[in-house]
């Protein structure tokens, strides 16, 4: 096998990654805490992603000998290194259900008296979240006194703040028309808003409320740790008196101008997680400092970064992005797509199918098949065996396989 040779300068990554932190500070975290078995895996699909851990292959020229490692990534979809390209895949093919027309952008939040019971509960109250919020704009969607119409719907699960707090809440991406009851014309909204946002927040909230209160009441919620003290019918009735004390924070961005930008934009959305590995700004043995926004940092010990982490690891195959109405999966849901398109003289959409390499190139103008250093000879993969990483090990600069 050709030895490897140095080529030009590796592409800039971030001074500090996730990964690294996990790796000085993990074990340590493991022994003093007690960790589910996801929540431990994902933790070790961090510290391996790209490394000799997890494999991979050898790129060399075929003509200059020139070799780079090529390290599998671990697909986790936690890893901050592990969501452009499946993020740039979901872009186009949610690209193929758009309908022309401008759409609205509304975030559905659950308030501070629930997370407790949310980080007890996270696969029930997650799912009710995306219920009651589907529900609350399908209902008033088909309200004759607001719209009238079928709406469609792309719910996104998000559960941290910048700083990495427990803050679970839904970014919505929503049609600004829909199709009529009796699918003979697009409606379009009738004021520069779609639904007023107080009437959002109250029917959310009731809807929420009423399925939390049935949970309850059938015996299917964990009420232990911090939640014990629901166990008793009376705190849960002041529960739910507190929540209805206020209205729910439901808030609904101006329209996007062009539809050929929605997804793009919702892009940003379903694939991110907590933190990018950018937003890092120093790591040692004392503290993890990081960017929130308006310029302003945190600075955390080690354990308690890891903590904040690890709060929004999502359960076993959650799925986090949903769409409802007329994006709704199934047969009768795509004929009222169809209907809505061709209503809208809407043109056909086709997304080809590409590996990779040829996606990576698309995106960036980067060939990866094309040898760097010489810019004509072609790379030429051989495998690589997996390897146990050294403590504190990070893989040298290299192209991951996907």
């Amino acid at each position: 096998m050709p030895g490897c040779r140095r080529g030009p300068a590796p592409t800039p990554r971030p001074r500090f990654e996730v990964a690294d932190i996990f790796r000085a500070h993990g074990a340590a975290y493991r022994r003093g805490h007690a960790l589910s078995r996801h929540e431990r895996a994902t933790m070790r699909a961090i510290e391996t992603c790209r490394t000799p851990a997890r494999g991979g292959h050898l790129d060399v020229c075929d003509a200059c000998g020139y070799a780079r490692p090529a390290y599998n990534s671990c697909r986790n979809r936690h890893c901050p290194k592990c969501e452009a390209l499946r993020e740039a895949r979901w872009i186009e093919a949610r690209m193929a259900r758009l309908l022309p027309g401008p759409y609205f952008h509304v975030v559905f939040t659950l308030p501070a008296e629930l997370r407790p019971l949310a980080l007890r509960n996270r696969r029930r109250l997650f799912a009710l979240l995306f219920r009651a919020a589907s529900r609350t704009l399908l209902t008033l969607g088909l309200d004759p006194h607001r719209l009238g119409a079928r709406l469609g719907v792309t719910a996104v699960l998000h559960t941290w703040t910048r700083d990495l707090q427990f803050h679970p809440h839904l970014h919505c991406l929503v049609t600004g028309g829909g199709l009529a009851a009796d699918g003979t014309r697009w409606v379009r909204r009738r004021r520069p808003h779609l639904l007023p946002v107080r009437v959002l927040s109250r029917l959310f909230r009731g809807k929420f409320v009423a399925a939390l209160t049935r949970e309850y009441t059938s015996g299917r919620l964990d009420l232990a740790g911090a939640c014990a003290a629901l166990a008793d019918p009376r705190a849960f009735v002041h529960l739910k008196q507190q929540l209805y004390r206020h209205d729910w924070v439901v808030y609904a961005k101006r329209p996007f101008a062009g539809a050929a930008q929605v997804f793009r934009y919702l892009g940003r959305y379903t694939h991110r997680v907590g933190l990018s590995n950018h937003r890092l700004l120093a790591a040692d043995e004392t503290g993890v400092r990081f960017a929130t926004k308006h310029g302003r940092a945190v600075c955390l010990p080690p354990d308690e970064f890891i903590r904040r982490f690890l709060l929004h690891v999502l359960p076993v195959r959650f799925v986090k992005i949903r769409h409802f109405g007329l994006f709704a999966p199934g047969r009768v849901a795509a004929t009222h797509r169809e209907r809505a398109r061709r209503l809208l003289a809407a043109p056909p959409v086709s997304t080809p199918p590409e590996d990779w390499r040829t996606l990576f190139r698309r995106l960036t103008g980067i060939d990866l098949t094309r040898c760097p250093r010489c810019g004509h000879g072609t790379m030429i993969a051989m495998p690589l065996t997996p390897r146990a990483p050294f403590p504190h090990d990070r893989a040298p600069p290299s192209h991951a396989v996907a």
